[in-house]
């Protein structure tokens, strides 16, 4: 089959999309099939929508696009609108009534997290059929190969990493461990890192600041640390905390989001910074830490596991696309599609 994937990919640090467009351009070229990342061939099978934008300088097609094609070049394309957006991941307004427009034209919906289907954007149905596949991480670059468990005798080193600098993605905790090195109760004891991007004006004191890395560096700066944090707030589907994990390190995590779905089983949480210091602090029992490393060979979200998943999914809907096309013009016709798409 030939895949239409709308995202142009990007060497180097360009955070979690751009890893799974990677990903899983290159699971589908070993399955068989031919990838493109543009809707201009008369003879596209399937077209996997990624983000609503017109303008993502990372988007090469939108769901505008996908309706044009559908109407002049070639109707029997079958859509997949994979959500991992939201407007509560980052208090944005408008992201919600893009990514709901745009499903419209889905003949299937991918949910890269329960939660994330669970919000009442979703509660009157997507479009069509739905599913929730997890995000994975490659363990061909994070794996715990020379990675070092906690001794206890030694600092407990934190370490996080984003790609994207807002200030949800956990810096009210960040901000407090900064400030937690500077106190006499914590001298020696902990150390942090956070990797990527920061918010503009803000500037960590005593915590160590690494430029934005990917793969193999990214990776093996992961591996220096013992416990991988993530303070994420509402985050719809991340791949950061997939990476961690599965480089070995044992999960510190926000009860927020789809980080429980993720994390659970795999490490301690906490859902403030009130009480992040009582979950940190049951890390610094040498046996409570060593019990959840104990755990981490068993964390399941790879990126092979989830590249399977999307191709079994496109394979079966490819498989059943003249009933899909039939629902297609029970469900609504071109007016209206137009019509939910307009202004776009």
């Amino acid at each position: 089959m030939k895949i239409a994937i709308g995202f142009r990919t990007h060497d180097g640090p360009w955070g979690g999309g751009n890893r799974f467009a990677i990903a899983l351009s290159q699971a589908l070229e070993k399955r068989g099939h031919l990838v493109v990342n543009a809707l201009r061939d008369d003879d596209i099978d399937l077209a996997l929508l990624l983000d609503p934008r017109a303008r993502h300088p990372s988007a090469t097609f939108n769901a505008a696009t996908v309706l044009r094609y559908r109407c002049f070049k070639n109707p029997n394309l079958i859509t997949v609108h994979r959500i991992n957006e939201c407007d509560e991941r980052k208090g944005t307004r408008g992201m919600n009534g893009l990514l709901k427009r745009a499903n419209h034209l889905a003949d299937h919906t991918v949910f890269v997290g329960e939660w994330l289907r669970h919000l009442d954007l979703w509660q009157n149905g997507a479009e069509a059929s739905w599913s929730t596949i997890h995000n994975g991480a490659d363990t061909a670059i994070f794996n715990a190969e020379g990675w070092q468990p906690w001794s206890g005798d030694d600092p407990l080193k934190l370490v996080t990493h984003h790609w994207g600098g807002n200030w949800m993605k956990g810096f009210d905790v960040y901000q407090k461990i900064d400030s937690m090195l500077d106190e006499v109760e914590w001298a020696g004891k902990i150390e942090f890192t956070y990797v990527g991007n920061l918010p503009d004006g803000f500037a960590f004191q005593r915590t160590r600041h690494v430029p934005p890395l990917d793969g193999h560096a990214l990776a093996d700066e992961l591996r220096r640390h013992h416990v991988y944090l993530t303070a994420s707030i509402n985050e719809p589907g991340g791949n950061h905390q997939n990476e961690g994990a599965l480089c070995g390190l044992p999960l510190l995590y926000r009860e927020s989001g789809c980080m429980p779905e993720y994390c659970r089983g795999f490490g301690l949480s906490f859902d403030s910074p009130d009480n992040f210091v009582d979950a940190l602090g049951a890390y610094l029992v040498h046996r409570d830490y060593m019990d959840a490393a104990s755990r981490m060979p068993d964390y399941p979200h790879t990126a092979d596991r989830t590249t399977a998943a999307y191709i079994d999914l496109f394979e079966s809907l490819l498989e059943k696309r003249s009933g899909l096309l039939q629902s297609r013009k029970r469900r609504r016709n071109l007016a209206k599609t137009a019509a939910a798409l307009w202004p776009y």
